[in-house]
């Protein structure tokens, strides 16, 4: 029974996706909807097939400015999740500094970059950046400050000293949280990396969305969502997989509750 719910619950999503774009294809063939305005999903499928090389330096500027962008902020949220952790102060100070970043909106931040750092990878690399630190900072902050107070006391008791406590103790549940940070950033890494494209440059799918909107061909447009797409997923699940990796006993947790 559980092994049938599990392929159920697998198949549900994938089947109702099929429903909506069967449905989709059905009003615009029915309605005689022009392509300018929506394009039916084989449409988009042709485009894909047809416009797919064309479509590959744009796939890999923007695969590219997406992953470096993400690799810099998991880098500099370890270093200041870590420092803020072993600086309570300095926690104090920056949390509500971090917070409040968050309401500035991306948009409004990227044609500065642009101003500042010109139209190439730099601008859209530091507004990944940008997306992708917050989530993963937190998260480890917060993973590192939610453990048990009893097993740090523990860990004293026993002669532990503070880098013994973080190294043995708070870092392997933290590890837990900042895979969680990771899994939000990764669907965020690329559209960060086509807001900034959006804004300016000559290669990446941001940059191919604006022709394409400027042509009236959506069909282009749809083909090159449907691109982020599967890009941010498999990034994510890039990511779970690292974390059953990594974290096995967090695994095997699940595994006991279920």
């Amino acid at each position: 029974m559980k092994k049938l719910r599990s392929i159920g619950n697998k198949i549900a999503p994938i089947v109702f996706i099929l429903i909506l774009l069967i449905i989709w294809e059905f009003i615009v063939s029915v309605g005689g909807i022009e392509k300018y305005i929506l394009p039916a999903p084989t449409d988009v499928i042709k485009v894909l097939i047809k416009d797919f090389r064309t479509m590959i330096p744009h796939i890999s500027a923007t695969l590219y400015e997406g992953m470096v962008g993400f690799l810099i902020a998991i880098v500099l949220s370890i270093i200041l999740a870590v420092i803020m952790d072993m600086v309570p102060l300095i926690k104090r100070a920056l949390y509500p500094v971090l917070v409040i970043s968050q309401t500035i909106p991306t948009v409004a931040l990227a044609p500065l970059f642009i101003i500042w750092f010109g139209f190439g990878a730099l601008p859209k690399i530091i507004v990944v950046v940008i997306v992708c630190f917050f989530p993963i900072v937190i998260s480890i902050v917060d993973g590192l400050e939610g453990v048990d107070k009893d097993l740090i006391n523990h860990f004293k008791l026993m002669g532990a000293s503070k880098l013994n406590v973080f190294l043995h103790l708070k870092l392997p549940y933290g590890m837990i949280n900042f895979f969680s940070g990771m899994r939000i950033a990764a669907t965020y890494s690329i559209m960060g990396a086509v807001i900034g494209e959006w804004l300016g440059g000559d290669k990446g799918l941001g940059v191919y969305m604006t022709r394409a909107r400027s042509a009236y061909a959506l069909d282009k447009m749809f083909a090159s969502i449907v691109i982020i797409v599967a890009i941010s997923m498999g990034i994510f699940l890039l990511v779970s997989f690292m974390e059953k990796v990594f974290t096995p006993w967090n695994d095997k947790k699940l595994s006991m509750k279920k």
